[in-house]
């Protein structure tokens, strides 16, 4: 037997104030769409915005149902939106912020697994990573170079040929 270490790098700011111009305006646009979330059952908002590989920038919101499993995450909704507007367009990042109505807001939170899986597949269809810009609606901001940084030994296309 042999371990194998896995470990990754990312950047930690304390506040929004200390990212570039286009980050601030990414991130501050993703704490906004927060608002056209639809959360009645958890009362936590998820907004998600991305910039393009074309200028463009496209926006995501949890969707919750009565039904659980048929709710859709920020990420998710964001993705199916890119996707079928701008077809393989690549992003090249995502800001992802929430508001949590239970408590604070105040600390990055990542995305859920499925919605890793979502990311990568994404990535790899693009064939670009995508950068992500994690928040809450205030506090520490956390940014990761590329998405499937947070899906080690993934699952892709590729175990499927």
């Amino acid at each position: 037997m042999k371990k194998e270490p896995f470990e990754f790098e990312f950047q930690v700011y304390d506040s929004i104030d200390e990212l570039n111009e286009q980050d601030a305006a990414l991130l501050n646009m993703a704490r906004n769409v927060t608002a056209a979330a639809y959360a009645p059952y958890s009362n936590f908002n998820v907004g998600a915005v991305a910039k393009l590989s074309n200028g463009e920038t496209v926006a995501g919101t949890n969707q919750e149902n009565a039904s659980y499993p048929v709710s859709l995450c920020a990420e998710r909704s964001l993705l199916a939106t890119a996707a079928s507007m701008y077809p393989n367009i690549a992003i090249d990042s995502m800001a992802i912020s929430y508001h949590n109505f239970n408590g604070q807001s105040n600390h990055p939170i990542s995305p859920c697994g499925m919605c890793r899986q979502s990311l990568v597949e994404y990535e790899e269809r693009v064939k670009q990573p995508i950068r992500l810009i994690l928040s809450g609606l205030q506090g520490k901001v956390i940014v990761i170079e590329k998405a499937s940084l947070l899906l080690p030994l993934s699952f892709g296309s590729i175990d499927l040929k």
